[in-house]
């Protein structure tokens, strides 16, 4: 269950407006939507909490904690004002306290028992702030400072205000007051250089500083895809370099620290498919040797520090013992390793002090790339585990479950260099191995007590008076109480003129009582469920408030846990709550500018719908002469040797279809006949001909245009569309380079450096076009 943790900015300078109108606090506020309504379409989202924070003293920061519901959150979300300080070192404190308010209680860090990854509560924070001048009551400051005393009990065990499960992500808004006239900058959201954004490194997540409205939206995708289930590691490279690959290039064979020598990344954590839950066995070992001794346990810090060592070892794994495998998120690290191409070969992982007699400590897991070089794992096994798993092999293959004298001293050595926390898990193990070989004892049913045997209801000695209390004759009192310890106590009735009614009889009702009694009758008979809430029909049950109608986020909490799939490997459908037809926007990677939308264009039409035009250009009206068609050239009338008949019986035949306003022979009025207004008079001088042409080309020429300035802005690298409408262009060849030129400068204007190269591929072949037919009417 993810927690999404938003710390609102509501700092007095969140009120300057942008030249968008709107104030800063506004963007905010339409961000937290936005990133909700990108969120819900995960099924994943089902198990979401969200918590709202803004720069209020505590406990006033506080809007939406662990108990507010989803409706509490929107409202306490619409109600922010822009009011106070940039108190934001106070109210990230604020913050990561909410977050660790119950973990002492849950028993999540496992404090001096090692670290175990499958023990988590994935939490983001994303804060939304502009990044001013970091003001509190003290003055100004120019770093950040996050206070070090704190109320929540165990906060001293660990270094630092946060957890390895814990990131924080800040959107830092740089929207101008006034359109900027210099083009947005291309490629990934840059970093912002606020104090903030060393905190956001620190935690494992980043900052992004917004320029524009398309920015902040690339950046809440981006953020969509950070929810992930993992903890944060810091691995340190131990010992000699790797030797270098014979094909490596140049640049890798350089010395010095390279960027994958230390690596601060995410490790990724999967829940088990059937249950929802993350399992695991072994933990990542501790800094310390753990003293008895010692009244108090040493502060750990927040991400534990694994080194790795680049000598190559062999991998080892023993079938029926257990390990865990967990996925390294990108890194320069992963990348180094991927490119070795050495999938059966691994290296051993560290924990500095983890041992009682040795610095490094012994290895604990190790680094590998997957078969199919596509990414990096980490194996965590048992506590020096290249002395253990030889140890138990030779207990299951060679001596068959019966440990000789030496085998039991060389297991009793290893047991002194293994940290106590592991004994939990040795026990576990040792329960498993002991059932190795072992036939399973049957499952125990259910027994079942025939009662058969016993007397019935009919025989019991309180039967009649359990028979009064349902029919009503008598009072319904409990058998073992005494009414001479309560003299004077009566049960009252709220209508005395209503008395029980024993229905055994029904020419005992009264006449004047017979309605009611049937109604009464009806409503035992027919309504059989029994309504939980008292005093509500079945319409009531049904009516919401308004201002409940759209609060879905609770309904999928309550709403019962749906069946996994059948076949995890398959991708999870798309969320359609709402709209059936909805399409799935894939591949909305938001670090590359100009890709984090390839969805469908069309998404307006239907799949069958053929009113649409295949190529989209402008439908043309079908010109009623075959003078005015465009592209034709004129020949004036001649009268001198044939007649207007002829002419006329020449028209039909060139046309292929009667006039207008005629009809076809053989038909009897059931045509529809097709009026032009418009049209132009049958025969055209050449200059009113040559002037029509021009008109109707800028006309057609001006749809185009429209068309494919539209195809232009929308996002993404689809350009056949425009290509096929770039092909419908009328008019001579200096008319179509000019409108070419000027579709270049759209395309420029909307910084499409693919779409203008390929249209300057395109003017370059009608230039060569052109030439080679030059060249040849030369000839």
């Amino acid at each position: 269950m993810p927690v999404l943790l938003f710390l609102i900015d509501t700092s007095a300078s969140m009120n300057q407006r942008t030249h968008l109108g709107t104030t800063y606090l506004d963007i905010a506020k339409g961000a937290v939507e936005t990133f909700m309504k990108l969120r819900g379409r995960d099924p994943a989202s089902r198990g979401d909490r969200y918590m709202l924070v803004n720069f209020e003293d505590v406990p006033f920061g506080i809007k939406a904690g662990w108990k507010e519901s989803h409706a509490t959150f929107m409202t306490e979300l619409r109600n922010l004002q822009a009011t106070g300080l940039t108190t934001i070192g106070q109210s990230l404190r604020t913050a990561f306290d909410l977050l660790n308010l119950n973990r002492l209680v849950t028993g999540i860090d496992n404090y001096g028992q090692g670290r175990n990854p499958f023990f988590l509560e994935p939490a983001i924070i994303i804060a939304i702030t502009d990044s001013n001048k970091l003001t509190s009551s003290s003055g100004v400051q120019d770093e950040l400072h996050l206070p070090l005393t704190t109320p929540l009990p165990g906060s001293e065990l660990t270094k630092e205000p946060f957890r390895w499960d814990q990131r924080l992500f800040a959107l830092v808004l740089r929207i101008p007051g006034n359109a900027s006239v210099e083009p947005e900058p291309l490629g990934g959201v840059p970093p912002d250089d606020s104090p903030i954004t060393p905190m956001c490194e620190v935690t494992g997540g980043r900052s992004y500083s917004v320029f524009s409205q398309r920015m902040l939206n690339q950046c809440l995708e981006s953020l969509v895809q950070k929810i992930q289930s993992g903890v944060v590691i810091n691995f340190e490279k131990t010992g000699p370099d790797p030797p270098p690959l014979e094909d490596a290039p140049p640049e890798v064979m350089k010395s010095g620290p390279q960027p994958w020598h230390c690596c601060h990344k995410l490790i990724y954590v999967r829940p088990n498919p059937k249950t929802g839950v993350p399992i695991g066995h072994w933990p990542i070992p501790e800094a310390f040797w753990p003293d008895q001794n010692s009244p108090t346990l040493p502060p750990r810090s927040a991400h534990p520090h694994v080194r790795f060592s680049c000598l190559d070892a062999e991998p080892m794994v023993i079938d029926k013992v257990p390990f865990d495998k967990y996925e390294l998120e990108p890194s320069p690290l992963t990348q180094y390793i991927l490119e070795r191409k050495s999938p059966h070969t691994c290296w051993q992982v560290f924990v500095c002090n983890s041992a009682k007699y040795s610095d490094l400590g012994q290895p604990f897991g190790y680094l590998k790339a997957s078969t199919a070089l596509n990414c990096v794992n980490l194996f965590v096994m048992p506590y020096n585990y290249p002395v253990l798993l030889p140890l138990l092999d030779d207990l299951i293959k060679v001596h068959k479950f019966k440990p000789t004298l030496k085998w039991r001293q060389s297991f009793e050595n290893y047991l002194k260099t293994m940290p106590p926390y592991y004994y939990g898990s040795k026990i576990e193990y040792d329960r498993l191995i002991a059932s190795i070989g072992k036939k399973p004892p049957p499952e125990a049913g259910i027994k079942v007590r025939w009662r058969g045997g016993g007397i019935s209801l009919a025989q019991r000695r309180d039967f009649i008076q359990q028979l009064q209390s349902l029919t009503g004759e008598a009072p319904t009192l409990p058998m073992e109480l005494n009414p001479k310890e309560f003299q004077g106590f009566h049960l009252a009735l709220l209508n005395k003129g209503l008395k029980p009614q024993s229905l055994r009889n029904a020419y005992d009702i009264p006449r004047s009582h017979l309605l009611d009694q049937l109604s009464r009758m009806r409503r035992n008979l027919l309504n059989t469920n029994v309504c939980s809430l008292r005093g509500q029909d079945s319409d009531q049950l049904h009516s919401v408030p308004i201002a409940q109608m759209g609060n879905y986020q609770d309904f999928l909490k309550a709403a019962p846990q749906p069946l996994r799939d059948a076949d995890p490997e398959q991708p999870k459908r798309l969320h359609t709550f709402g709209n059936p037809f909805k399409l799935d926007k894939k591949g909305m990677m938001i670090d590359e500018a100009d890709e984090f939308v390839t969805g469908p264009q069309n998404k307006g039409k239907r799949p069958g719908d053929n009113n649409n035009m295949q190529g989209g250009g402008p439908k043309r009206r079908r010109c009623m002469s075959p003078l005015l068609r465009l592209g034709r050239a004129y020949t004036p009338p001649n009268h001198t040797g044939s007649e207007p008949q002829e002419l006329e019986h020449r028209d039909e035949e060139e046309n292929g279809r009667p006039q207008v306003g005629e009809q076809p022979l053989g038909s009897e009025g059931g045509m529809e006949v097709v009026l032009v207004d418009d049209q132009p008079p049958r025969y055209l001088s050449p200059a009113a001909l040559k002037k029509h042409i021009h008109n109707e080309t800028m006309k057609i020429n001006g749809e185009l245009r429209a068309l494919i300035t539209k195809e232009i802005r929308k996002p993404g690298r689809h350009y056949e569309k425009i290509f096929l409408l770039l092909k419908q262009i009328q008019g001579t060849l200096d008319t179509r380079l000019i409108f070419l030129q000027n579709i270049i400068k759209e395309a420029a204007r909307f910084k499409k450096r693919v779409l203008i190269e390929q249209l300057e591929n395109f003017l370059e072949e009608i230039h060569n076009r052109s030439n080679n037919m030059n060249h040849v009417d030369t000839h």
